[in-house]
């Protein structure tokens, strides 16, 4: 890892921290608020790869567990991992993860349609399979009312899927990170 490497991901820690400044929903049927933060771990993973782009995320969740108020509506501290949402929250660098890697795989022949799907498979799927697992376990909840309870968040995670692709395939028109 160089100097470069250390950069990316300390910046798209930085975004993903950035993106907690928004204001977040607080869902009432939720102990888990509507946030535009899972967007960094979308762009981390399509636009450092696999690696940088969980390590990112792990950087951030780093600064988290130290009590760093960086998470939507300034919270932080173990005890938010801990929680009803932390389960959500360790999906991060996974999700991240398994986007970079699938657009690594096929970055010559990228489209939208696939970059968008891969934003989906990772930054949704993963991520809420993640944390409906430990929201079930976590809220003493079946995991098909954990899961049913989570489907008020999708159109928000599709619409940050969008924009998460759209941002992604500028930067790897305008200035590829990931090679193959």
């Amino acid at each position: 890892m160089n100097t470069k490497d250390i950069v990316y991901i300390a910046l798209f820690a930085a975004i993903t921290a950035g993106l907690g400044i928004l204001p977040f929903i607080k869902v009432p049927i939720s102990p888990v608020p509507v946030t535009a933060q899972s967007l960094g771990l979308m762009l981390a993973g399509s636009i450092l790869g696999p690696k940088r782009g969980a390590l990112s995320q792990i950087l951030f969740l780093g600064l988290v567990t130290l009590g760093l108020p960086i998470l939507a509506g300034g919270n932080g501290g173990i005890g938010i991992l801990l929680g009803p949402s932390g389960g959500f929250l360790l999906g991060w660098p996974i999700g991240a993860f398994i986007i970079g890697l699938l657009f690594k795989k096929k970055w010559a022949s990228l489209t939208p349609t696939t970059a968008f799907t891969y934003m989906v498979v990772g930054g949704i799927l993963v991520v809420y399979a993640i944390g409906t697992l430990w929201l079930s376990l976590v809220v003493k909840i079946s995991l098909t009312k954990a899961w049913v309870g989570s489907m008020v968040f999708i159109p928000g995670d599709i619409a940050k899927a969008l924009i998460g692709t759209t941002t992604a395939m500028a930067v790897k028109g305008a200035y590829p990170i990931i090679k193959n």
